[in-house]
């Protein structure tokens, strides 16, 4: 039996927010996306043919991920890509889904790097997500990007590939287990940051992705010390530290990098007003970046 793309635009929106909780407008466009990728259709075709019926098969298909929606299982899961910065990027369950309060992080480093000869670490890189936006960006730096799982780097690699993006070397590595003696101008990460324990864990899409990228530890810092406290040895003179944390962790954080060594410490605000992410210099070294919040004693 077929159906028109009015018909579950309306229906199917209305079944997403009373079984997900989902907005009324969120739920459309999942259901949009759903059908985008049935049909193989853009967004716009969908608005100016809304009587068109789906075919069996097209019907099959859409109603087959539907119920995977349904179910709970992020859309981004279901269709296996996520826009990120402006790049198409595939992922699956071995990835994170990237988010977008992780560009801040994107722009952040992209107001760093200051020439063509810089380097840049991506520690944890997931699906490839803030590499392969700085690369894309920056085409003449140089960038390693690295992960502990073998899976996650597959689909990281076959995203630089399906970009053409040729800047980016991709390493297996324990954070800096593999690195050597490796030295960066500036080091991002977007680490786990969420308590093991967090009730958080067990609703939404975080049911569903990597437990090994979103939970670190009893208080979701564990990652996070070993990330700062090690990243020295792998900085350049003088070289920056920027995470990625927890809506209520930036004062923490920043004491970390304090109590590490760290100067010139602050926190960037996203646009909720939300300290999202937060940065250090190494070697006690002054490099002049306009911060929203900075630390002191």
């Amino acid at each position: 039996m077929s159906s028109t793309i009015q018909n579950r635009l309306q229906q199917d929106s209305a079944k997403i927010v009373a079984t997900l909780g989902l907005d009324i407008a969120t739920a459309r466009i999942e259901v949009q996306c759903l059908l985008q990728q049935s049909l193989k259709v853009s967004r716009v075709y969908l608005f100016a043919h809304p009587e068109r019926s789906l075919n069996e098969v097209e019907y099959a298909q859409y109603t087959a991920w539907l119920q995977r929606r349904l179910c709970g299982e992020p859309i981004a899961y279901i269709l296996g890509e996520r826009e990120f910065f402006g790049l198409h990027l595939q992922l699956n369950t071995h990835t994170l889904i990237p988010r977008p309060e992780t560009e801040l992080l994107v722009e952040q480093a992209l107001q760093i790097i200051s020439s063509n000869a810089y380097s840049v670490l991506d520690l944890g890189t997931g699906s490839g997500a803030i590499a392969l936006a700085l690369a894309h960006h920056r085409p003449h730096i140089n960038i390693v990007a690295s992960d502990i799982s073998s899976a996650a780097l597959a689909v990281a690699s076959a995203n630089a590939q399906r970009l053409n993006i040729q800047n980016v070397n991709f390493v297996q590595s324990d954070w800096y287990a593999e690195l050597g003696e490796q030295c960066f101008d500036l080091i991002v990460s977007n680490p786990p940051y969420i308590a093991a324990d967090d009730p958080h864990l067990q609703l939404g899409d975080l049911r569903f992705e990597p437990r090994s990228a979103l939970a670190s530890g009893a208080d979701g810092l564990q990652d996070m010390r070993k990330i700062i406290t090690r990243a020295h040895a792998h900085l350049k003179a003088p070289g920056q530290l920027w995470l990625e944390h927890g809506y209520d962790q930036a004062e923490r954080v920043r004491d970390l990098f304090y109590q590490a060594g760290f100067t010139a410490i602050c926190s960037v605000r996203d646009m909720s007003g939300i300290e999202r992410i937060t940065g250090g210099t190494s070697l006690l070294t002054n490099s002049g970046v306009e911060c929203a919040a900075i630390y002191s004693t």
